[in-house]
């Protein structure tokens, strides 16, 4: 095997893939017939996201299916079926209807990988209200400007999650009325609002009709880290999942008694298209760990609950790679038949490893926050070229392009030529709107293309790879990382007078978010103070978003207009030629 072309490792073996020749996909596929695949809510009465993935495989023998299998942290399964999601989401529709939550409401979840997550998204997708998931991770602030800027109206958390990060935000945030505690029995006298959602529970009723439903009504919202200003909440509608169960079927080669494990936390948005949506349409078993990342535990997870598809990213792969060849040799890998990964560019190294130490390459696959579901892949029966994204979906057209001075773009059509890679709307998950920004959600598009302010380029076989980010935004372990939200934490500290933040190369994470920092007269840097404010920040921040470095400089880069210039602190900073320094500061 070579860094240039990875051919089917198990040939013949296993059924066929779903998709075998691309170029004929290519010409036949619609996202017409793609719905078909689908049921649509009975009577006419339009299509939902539960329904598709609960409802219409909870009667008879498809209702005892297993949809999730759920390994506690301490050991111990929990298995619920299709019936049993089925009763649990109707009931958790109907305690929103008790408390008053009106249909269209915005309810966030701030949880781990835990079977109320799956209750509280689809029962309040149910109940026609806006489902919202939030990293755990997260600390107080970031978890506060989203609640705020979404204008929650409930939370779904846990006992320990509200009294470490959400019990000091709550009077600061009016429009939130319900936070619901899934592991709590009793309401906390303190705090009126908030509840023990097991009583709660105990008392609905397992019966729910899902009311008519508009392809286009508000379903899922997702917040995304800009390079500056605050999270942007890109919403996506209830006609998405014509697209989750599509690209899943096509890009994830799922078959109808797979066993699917999706490791991606659920605050982010493959952790919902694709830890419960998608395979929930295809009526699977989904493996939900809550445990935290362990080599061993992870290929014992793939080896006892007879894993068949895997998704999973980048920085979990590299950390496998460096638990060493030799353990998941350990391990009976024979059910493993479809591997992918998404969050970051997978490494070619990567890649070749899979191959050699599970008998599976790992089929890298491209797709945003925005895009809702994946738009570029390698897939099953294709030729894997390490480090490549892949090739566009069917029904997914691609482009390369450049912007113009006059706000529009210019196709690059020369073979291995850097340019945006840009996405002709109309696949049915792409977002339709930045809540409450429609100036910022106006400039994601030009002549006619969705654009995604990844660089990539094309090669003479129609693979694309992936060159970098446009902008600032930092990948860190699959996570995307706002500098303007870190530094505007920094900022804060009485020591600081201004912050500049960029991602630092990483041989496991990616990159890591690295700070500079200039203090106010009268403080001195030193060692103790560059821990003081990794600290400072990882409170307000959680240790996802903060820096894991803190440098000094008497003062940052600026432009003339004010503007810090993160570009020539990542230059200066990896040794790389600064280019044009026109607009700088005197001084900088």
């Amino acid at each position: 095997m070579t860094h240039e072309r990875i051919r089917k490792v198990i040939e013949g073996n296993g059924p066929r893939p779903n998709l075998e020749d691309y170029d004929a996909a290519r010409r036949t596929f619609t996202w017409s017939e793609a719905a078909r695949a689908l049921d649509g809510l009975p009577s006419g009465r339009g299509i939902h996201i539960a329904h598709e993935a609960v409802d219409r495989h909870a009667d008879g023998a498809a209702g005892a299916r297993v949809a999730l299998r759920c390994l506690g942290a301490d050991g111990g399964v929990r298995d619920v079926t299709y019936a049993q999601l089925r009763a649990q989401t109707n009931r958790f529709a109907n305690v929103l209807g008790a408390l008053g939550v009106s249909p269209g409401d915005r309810v966030f979840a701030l949880l781990g990988r835990v079977p109320a997550l799956y209750v509280a998204a689809l029962g309040a997708l149910k109940h026609g209200d806006v489902f919202c998931p939030l990293f755990s991770a997260f600390g107080p602030e970031p978890i506060r400007a989203r609640l705020a800027l979404g204008e929650a109206r409930v939370l779904v958390t846990t006992e320990a999650l509200y009294r470490k990060k959400v019990a000091g935000l709550v009077a600061g945030l009016p429009d939130l009325r319900h936070v619901l505690l899934v592991d709590a029995r009793e309401d906390p006298p303190e705090a009126p609002g908030v509840r023990a959602l097991g009583p709660w529970m105990e008392r609905a009723s397992e019966a729910w009709t899902i009311a008519p439903t508009a392809i286009e009504a508000p379903a899922l919202l997702h917040f995304t880290s800009g390079t500056t200003g605050r999270p942007k909440g890109a919403l996506h509608v209830h006609g998405a999942v014509v697209a989750h169960h599509a690209t899943a079927r096509l890009a994830l080669d799922f078959k109808p008694d797979d066993v699917f494990w999706c490791t991606a936390d659920p605050g982010w948005v493959t952790g919902t298209s694709y830890g419960i949506v998608a395979p929930l349409t295809h009526g699977l078993t989904c493996i939900v760990d809550e445990g935290e990342f362990d080599a061993e535990r992870w290929y014992g997870v793939l080896q006892d609950q007879r894993v068949t598809n895997w998704y999973t990213a980048p920085t979990a792969v590299r950390m496998l790679m460096r638990a060493g060849d030799a353990l998941p040799r350990r391990f009976d890998l024979s059910r493993l038949r479809f591997v992918a990964s998404v969050g970051e560019p997978l490494n070619p190294e990567a890649v070749v490893w899979s191959a050699a130490a599970l008998g599976r390459p790992i089929h890298d696959n491209w797709w945003q926050t925005e895009t809702g579901g994946i738009m570029v892949a390698n897939f099953a029966a294709m030729d894997i070229k390490p480090g490549s994204m892949g090739k566009p979906l069917p029904g997914v057209e691609a482009a390369i392009v450049r912007r113009t001075d006059d706000g529009g773009v210019t196709v690059v059509d020369a073979v291995d030529t850097d340019g945006e890679l840009a996405l002709r709307p109309g696949w049915p998950s792409m977002f339709r709107a930045y809540l409450h920004e429609d100036e910022r959600y106006r400039r994601c598009f030009a002549g006619g293309y969705y654009l995604s302010g990844d660089l990539v380029r094309r090669d003479a076989d129609g693979y694309y790879w992936f060159v970098g980010r446009g902008d600032d935004v930092i990948k860190t372990s699959g996570h995307l990382v706002g500098p303007f939200e870190v530094e505007s934490a920094l900022l804060e500290h009485p020591a600081v007078a201004e912050a500049g933040v960029i991602g630092k190369p990483d041989p496991v994470a990616m990159e890591t978010v690295k700070a500079f920092v200039s203090l106010k007269p009268g403080f001195v840097a030193s060692e103790a103070l560059a821990l003081e404010l990794i600290g400072f920040a990882r409170k307000r921040l959680g240790a996802v978003v903060a820096p894991r470095e803190v440098a000094f400089l008497d003062a940052l880069p600026r432009t003339r207009s004010g503007k810090i210039m993160r570009r020539l602190l990542k230059a200066r900073e990896l040794g790389l030629p600064e280019g044009d320094t026109s607009s700088l500061e005197a001084g900088g």
